[in-house]
């Protein structure tokens, strides 16, 4: 069991950070190792939909799938040592910059309301594990992540019966529950496991990173509004089971699933890229290439988790793409945000046309 925790912790933390390197030029302050992570889960993220989507079709096993995945990380991984090789004797340093508010002058006030911070998310990763249960959509998901795992098909057996079907092309569209299988076969833990036990640590710690960030570009130097920020984002999250439809439900309850993910991560993720982007159209900055290269990733991650990712990322995407270029009077913007979106189209007409 603690082999199998290692190479979890590899491939879900250790593998991202190291592959994030190659997008950490995104933003001026992106040295950041929370965005360094998340960064590169996103390519990993993206990654795998471009590969898997294929080979489903195709009805290729679920072992092509797994070779051909880690070739990309790998791939990946050499491509980041090469970067980091190159960067290493100039003036960047390693990335520490998330820890300098730390280093500055914290005042007591500051420290309660981080503990308090700390204290509430720890509760709710106990509790994500602890009261972790099975829900309708589990009887079909983490079901399709088992049999997947084990019977070394995708999308080619019934989730309920382990029978044989045709090709199930919609859900096969958004394979988030393959993703779980990978990790998994990777690490030698049943998938039911890995969903239950595991990813609700790391996807809730990734959902706050997110909104750490998100806290850092709103408030900047105003390092005492950024922990309050954050409490009232968890005290929103403990008090938001108020339906079984909201996202904090699915954050806390469900956030094994794509849809989960989707809203508490995918389009969070894009806010950050969004206040990214249009802090360079303000300050007249040049917009990176490697921030397209992100919007990309995400808009490509948001049809791995769901269908109706393509739709929202395309719509989130256009609307600040025409109000930054007509409050900043740059219709230049819109034809290469118009390019990151091109995944999401392509995946619906496959949704309409499959």
């Amino acid at each position: 069991m603690i082999g199998q925790l290692l190479i979890l912790i590899l491939v879900l933390l250790v593998i991202p950070f190291v592959i994030g390197g190659l997008v950490t030029d995104a933003d001026r302050e992106g040295e950041s190792l929370l965005f360094r992570w998340t960064g590169g889960q996103f390519l990993l993220w993206a990654g795998f939909q471009l590969i898997c989507v294929p080979l489903i079709l195709r009805e290729r096993g679920f072992r092509s799938l797994v070779a051909a995945f880690w070739g990309y990380i790998v791939a990946l991984l050499l491509l980041a040592a090469a970067v980091e090789i190159r960067r290493w004797p100039g003036e960047r340093k390693f990335p520490l910059s998330c820890f300098r508010s730390w280093l500055r002058k914290i005042q007591f006030t500051d420290l309660l309301l981080w503990a308090a911070f700390w204290s509430v998310l720890l509760f709710q990763l106990v509790q994500a594990v602890r009261l972790a249960y099975a829900d309708g959509d589990d009887a079909y998901y983490v079901a399709v992540s088992s049999i997947t795992q084990d019977a070394d098909t995708m999308y080619s057996k019934l989730a309920y019966t382990g029978g044989g079907t045709e090709l199930d092309i919609r859900h096969g569209l958004a394979p988030f529950p393959i993703w779980i299988s990978f990790l998994g076969r990777s690490s030698g833990m049943p998938a039911a496991i890995v969903a239950h036990v595991v990813l609700p640590v790391v996807l809730i710690a990734m959902t706050y990173g997110i909104f750490y960030q998100i806290g850092l570009k709103i408030f900047e130097k105003k390092d005492g509004r950024l922990p309050l920020f954050l409490l009232f984002t968890e005290l929103l999250v403990l008090f938001g089971n108020y339906s079984i439809y909201t996202p904090e439900n699915f954050m806390i309850a469900r956030s094994r699933q794509g849809k989960a993910a989707l809203g508490n991560i995918v389009i969070p993720f894009l806010l950050l890229l969004f206040l990214i982007f249009l802090k360079s159209l303000q300050e007249k900055r040049r917009i990176p290439p490697l921030l397209y290269l992100l919007f990309c990733a995400a808009a490509t991650t948001g049809c791995l988790c769901s269908t109706l990712g393509a739709l929202l990322v395309c719509m989130a995407v256009g609307i600040v793409g025409l109000l930054g270029s007509i409050c900043y009077r740059k219709p230049g913007i819109l034809a290469p945000l118009a390019v990151c979106c091109m995944p999401c189209v392509f995946y619906a007409l496959m949704y309409l046309i499959l």
